[in-house]
């Protein structure tokens, strides 16, 4: 691994600890507001709906760029990056004074698109809509949805591949659905070559080598080392987390002495699982192997908080949210 590449890793894990702690910190307050999306978080039907309108959003957004309409998604992406980071300030000032802020996310991404307004656009969907997710999805929920989304992952890339599809439209729109990790100070998303084919590679085997859910791979580890960025889909970060912050909810384990946070045994795990997941998963990629993220993600988040659970006292039919149906 090239020293910049350790520096690229050094980054991606940063940024999700900024998604993952600032869900955890938004969590009380949003339960507070009365954010919660349903009204009865412990359905396991709430996964189903959940995982039937990734698949609805994911097919529209393909008709969109096979059709040409690449700027309504850009749009609608921008919107949402807005809707959410006013969920965000709202937590920390007025409802009012919250849309200022949230209004500037949304020009800074239509006006500069620079890789640091793309990730701190994301860092703050990223962290809102886990929170929000968190609160709205208890716990058999919520592992229901990191269970189901890590299988669809793994068909969407290695099988269909259509994920691949998806990954090469929203690349060059310079819109928070990626993370953007630059391996160089100098490094400009707007400038040189198009972040598809940044990701890439040059040439028609590139899309056979592209990862679309998380980083993508260079073909060796020479090609590694003149790389100057690595891309990351936000959903990697943003999925787990959902775990993270429902069982900070949901888990009946004792909170921890964390100063501004409310985080159990079982979160806390959750958290260091995804993070190894994502170490595993950064190795392979570096050394050009490809993978879907959310199958390591999200299986390190389960193994995490399962083991944070039984670790914490917390009898494994209450970890797993079937208390309530025995």
């Amino acid at each position: 691994m090239f020293p910049r590449e350790y520096r690229g890793v050094a980054f991606v894990v940063g940024l999700f600890l900024v998604v993952q702690v600032g869900a955890l910190a938004l969590v009380p307050e949003f339960a507070a507001s009365g954010y919660q999306a349903v009204e009865n978080p412990d359905n396991p039907a709430n996964s189903l709906l959940y995982v039937v309108a990734i698949v609805a959003m994911t097919g529209l957004m393909l008709a969109a760029f096979r059709y040409d309409f690449d700027g309504a998604i850009r749009l609608l992406i921008v919107g949402v990056s807005a809707w959410l980071s006013w969920y965000v300030f709202s937590a920390l000032v007025s409802p009012l004074a919250a849309a200022v802020p949230a209004v500037a996310v949304a020009v800074g991404l239509l006006v500069h698109p620079e890789w640091y307004v793309i990730d701190t656009a994301g860092v703050l969907m990223g962290a809102g809509a886990a929170g929000l997710f968190g609160i709205s999805f208890g716990l058999l929920p919520a592992l229901l949805l990191l269970a189901v989304l890590a299988v669809y992952d793994a068909i969407s890339v290695y099988g269909t591949e259509h994920m691949l599809s998806l990954a090469e439209g929203v690349m060059d729109l310079n819109i928070p659905v990626v993370l953007v990790i630059p391996l160089s100070l100098s490094y400009s998303l707007l400038d040189g070559e198009s972040a598809s084919d940044e990701a890439s590679g040059v040439g028609d085997e590139a899309d056979a080598e592209s990862d679309a859910d998380s980083e993508d791979a260079p073909d060796d580890e020479d090609e590694a080392g003149d790389r100057d960025a690595f891309f990351i889909g936000l959903g990697d970060a943003v999925i787990p987390t959902v775990l993270i912050a429902s069982a900070a909810t949901f888990s009946p384990a004792t909170n921890l002495a964390v100063p501004l946070l409310g985080v159990n045994l079982p979160a806390l795990l959750a958290m260091v699982g995804t993070l190894a997941g994502l170490l595993v998963l950064m190795r392979w990629v570096i050394q050009g192997r490809p993978h879907a993220g959310l199958p390591l993600l999200n299986g390190g988040a389960i193994g995490g908080y399962l083991i944070g659970s039984l670790v914490a006292g917390v009898p494994l039919i209450e970890a797993l949210g079937l208390a309530g149906f025995f």
